[in-house]
């Protein structure tokens, strides 16, 4: 690839040379070289030079590297033009010198000329000039050009490889790097510091870290181990590939050690999550005398930005400050997060204004990303806005972290900027997209940004699959799991939790969830943090609150979701006692708790009827930890009270709320008022839920059911009525359970299953069994007009009924039972399901809309109190 190419020598450089002629003049153009660079007037260097017109080539090619040695690139520049403007000698060492100020301001165009001014003057053949026009052309990104100069050089020395080898990897072309690597060691050209400097930080790009083990073996070989840019080369190698002992192994191997060496170590824990040994070598590093440089600066702030250490990041602060590195754009930016991640959100919008002038794409990215964070998400938008209008354009972490803000950004007006400015198949940005249109969700038009991603990565996929998981679909997170693995992506533990809690949906097959289990054992990732609760929330959800409570014991660490996890889990299937158990270790261990763990502890006292204690833990919540109580928490006490029978007080806490009662209050307390057959209340609760919800069904039904068990029929076809004029549609029934890895669906008196004779035949058998056992229908539960007869037959083809009976006979003697019902079960269904269980010796686990049910021996879970 990089070998001398067919062409002659001769016509490769003419036709090289017409290339640069182009638009540019061979004969060196000041004035064109001066707009450009951009520059309006001569600096010092020119003042210096005018005053010694005499000067020989030598004090002349002295000021140059004088200039380029101290990073004055434009005076450099400046002297070299005021040179060929008065017809002073220049030689090969003055042209290799401008063209590194070239490469370094980053002026390809001035670079292309002097280019051509070596070709003129003979110097091209020079190896230094040959390879500073490498490094020029590879630092301007014009690798094509920087390849034929490289191919066209008669004599190469370590240095012209370094150059095309740096070029590759300042330029991500890693792999190319290697090749060229490769290629020199075969060619006999050995190594220098610098080389292996470049080489190793392609593979710590790459995360090539078998690569780099060889290269470091190399590195020792060649006795350059003791080098200290190499050993900070191979310290951030190892820091990146994720073996943070191997770079603090190379680290305290090092003999010298120079500023960069302890950021480098410092930045390679903190990348790797190890905050505290972080801190301790910073301490050890100032201890030992080493002068802070702004890079340290930045690199520690951010570290307090890590683990929202404010008051230290306030030391340093006033350390930079004294030192004067506060003008750095990069530390001003470090401490701008750090006050955001420290909800200081008004500190560091005065940090940015305290940057007019130089703020760029970096700082308002920050600033934004802090707003957001902060939850001030219109304010993000706004700043959004006034980025565009100051003229700075968006880059890919600006659309990403602006898609984050939910709530104040419309996913479809982003898009549209996305698209203008050619971010969309970027990965973190399509990614971003795609989610914000899940959230929304637009299931077709996640799916579509998803497909536009060029380079999918990991993460791109586990935020589609979440996606799927968040808007319940199943079927379409499984399909994306079972993709990214045909196309040979590795799964991580993040997408391991996104599959679980797609699975944990009520329409999941139970046996999915478990399959997933096993994959994320197989993976090693069962442990971690993020999978362990998914599975914890799983289990629980898919009514296996055993295995739920086995995974939660096996947790080495634990966090808020995994303990409220549990704690909602025993609510939901009526072990009351034990969700508070639970809630009493968090308490007793200082954890912290949320609003969330106390729904979860409330509605275990609502299930267990346990009307004292869920009083006085909402009382707990309020005075003791402080948390303001939400809608949520409201109806959960409202549900507290309705089920007990304490409709009047039910109805006095609903007066007190501070903010109106919403459609969720009003249905619990119209079902209670069904219930505990209240007509009064139940009327003025249904009124207040159609006036929120006028299409829902469940104010008219639950309506027409207290009338109907008041036995006032003509009120009860007023409602039925109303609802045919408003065109409200009752949701029918459904009752699903799955057997052999399939689902099966009924409905009351269904007919459609192939197997349905049979399954008739065993409710009959049912029927004579249930009678033998002391069952007498209970036909209150039958809310129509019709005869007892035809009322006790409604009842036995109830939709639950029909799936028990199709288990029963489609599994074997002693197998559980699991079934899944879009409404609440009847109270008569309620008491079949609990002898059912008894006489075929089954348990019987159902989840209605409101809990689970754990039938065992002829009992409840829920104790009746259902």
């Amino acid at each position: 690839m990089f070998g001398v190419r067919q062409l002659g020598r001769s016509k490769r450089q003419k036709r090289f040379t017409q290339s640069l002629s182009g638009p540019y003049d061979v004969v060196f153009n000041p004035k064109t070289s001066l707009s450009s660079s951009k520059l309006s007037t001569l600096s010092h260097s020119q003042q210096l030079f005018d005053e010694t017109p005499q000067q020989g080539l030598s004090r002349n090619n002295h000021l140059l590297f004088e200039f380029s040695r101290n990073d004055q690139n434009k005076e450099a520049l400046n002297l070299f033009l005021g040179l060929r403007r008065s017809g002073s000698p220049t030689d090969g060492s003055s042209l290799s010198c401008v063209l590194k100020v070239c490469g370094c301001l980053f002026d390809r165009i001035v670079g292309k000329q002097v280019h051509c001014q070596c070709i003129k003057c003979g110097f091209v053949e020079d190896v230094s000039v040959g390879t500073s026009l490498v490094d020029m052309y590879m630092k301007t990104e014009s690798v094509e050009d920087g390849e034929r100069v490289f191919d066209e050089m008669r004599v190469k020395n370590v240095v012209s490889w370094t150059s095309l080898l740096a070029g590759y990897r300042q330029n991500g072309l890693n792999e190319q790097a290697l090749k060229l690597f490769s290629q020199m060691q075969l060619e006999g050209i050995k190594p220098n510091p610098f080389t292996f400097a470049a080489v190793l930080g392609g593979l710590a790009a790459d995360g090539a870290v078998e690569k780099g083990v060889q290269v470091h073996t190399m590195v020792i070989k060649s006795g350059l181990d003791s080098t200290i840019f190499v050993g900070n080369s191979m310290v951030n190698m190892y820091s990146k590939s994720l073996m943070v002992s191997d770079a603090k192994a190379v680290f305290d191997s090092m003999e010298n050690r120079n500023a960069v060496s302890w950021n480098s170590m410092i930045a390679g824990f903190v990348t790797n999550g190890l905050d505290l040994e972080a801190f301790e070598l910073f301490y050890r590093m100032r201890l030992e005398g080493v002068k802070l440089t702004q890079t340290i600066f930045a690199t520690v702030i951010k570290l307090c930005a890590n683990i929202k250490e404010m008051s230290f990041a306030k030391q340093l602060h006033c350390q930079v400050i004294k030192n004067g590195s506060d003008f750095d754009l990069n530390i001003k930016t470090a401490l701008m997060v750090a006050y955001s991640k420290c909800s200081e959100i008004d500190d560091a919008f005065k940090l940015f204004c305290m940057m007019h002038g130089v703020q760029n794409v970096v700082s308002w990215t920050a600033i934004i990303s802090g707003y957001v964070q902060n939850g001030r998400t219109d304010r993000a938008m706004n700043l959004f806005c006034q980025m565009r209008r100051e003229g700075v354009r968006p880059n890919h972490f600006t659309y990403s972290t602006i898609l984050t803000a939910n709530a104040a950004v419309s996913p479809s007006q982003i898009h549209a900027l996305v698209v203008k400015t050619n971010y969309e198949n970027s990965p973190s940005v399509g990614t971003a997209l795609s989610d914000s249109y899940s959230k929304i969700g637009d299931a077709n038009e996640a799916a579509k940004i998803f497909e536009l991603i060029d380079e999918k990565d990991i993460v791109a996929w586990s935020a589609m699959l979440s996606g799927y998981a968040q808007m319940g679909d199943i079927e379409g997170a499984v399909k994306i799991f079972l993709q990214l693995a045909k196309e040979g992506v590795e799964p991580n533990e993040f997408t391991f939790s996104s599959v679980l809690n797609a699975c944990a949906a009520p329409t999941a097959s139970v046996e999915q969830g478990k399959q997933f289990h096993s994959c994320s054992i197989k993976s090693g990732f069962s442990n971690a943090l993020c999978v362990s609760s998914a599975l914890v929330t799983m289990y629980a959800k898919r009514g296996n609150i055993e295995s739920a409570n086995e995974v939660f014991k096996r947790q080495v660490d634990r966090d808020l979701v995994s303990w409220n996890s549990m704690i909602s889990g025993y609510a939901q299937h009526g072990c009351g006692k034990k969700s508070l158990k639970i809630f009493e270790e968090m308490r007793s261990k200082n954890l912290e708790l949320d609003g969330i763990t106390f729904i979860g502890v409330i509605s275990a006292c609502t299930h267990a009827g346990l009307v004292n204690e869920g009083q006085r833990y909402f009382d707990l919540m309020v005075k003791d930890y402080h948390i303001v109580p939400t809608m949520e928490h409201y109806s959960c006490m409202v549900d507290l009270y309705s089920r007990a029978g304490m409709l009047e007080k039910a109805m006095d806490l609903i007066n007190k709320m501070p903010f109106p009662a919403g459609a969720t209050i009003w249905r619990t307390l119209l079902a209670a008022c069904r219930v505990h057959l209240n007509v009064q209340l139940g009327e003025l609760a249904a009124e207040k839920l159609i006036s929120l919800q006028p299409q829902d069904s469940a104010a008219y039904v639950l309506l027409s059911n207290i009338y109907a068990t008041a036995g006032n029929w003509q009120e009860r076809a007023k409602v039925r009525k109303l609802m045919d004029m408003k065109k409200v549609k009752k949701e029918a029934g459904y009752s699903w359970i799955e057997v052999k890895n399939k689902t099966f669906s009924f409905m009351a008196g269904d007919l459609s299953h192939p197997q349905s004779d049979r399954i008739y035949l065993k409710l009959e058998e049912l029927s004579i069994r249930l009678k033998d056992a002391g069952y007498y229908p209970d036909t209150k539960y039958v809310l129509h007009d019709v005869e007892e007869e035809h009322k006790e037959v409604i009842l036995s083809q109830h939709s639950e009924r029909l799936a028990i009976a199709f288990g029963l006979i489609a599994t074997p003697p002693g197998t559980p039972i699991q079934i899944v019902k879009n409404l609440r079960v009847c109270g008569d269904c309620h008491t079949v399901i609990k002898l059912i269980s008894k006489i075929e010796g089954r348990d019987i686990v159902v989840r209605d809309s409101n809990r689970f049910h754990h039938f065992k021996g002829g009992s409840c879970s829920c104790g009746d109190y259902w």
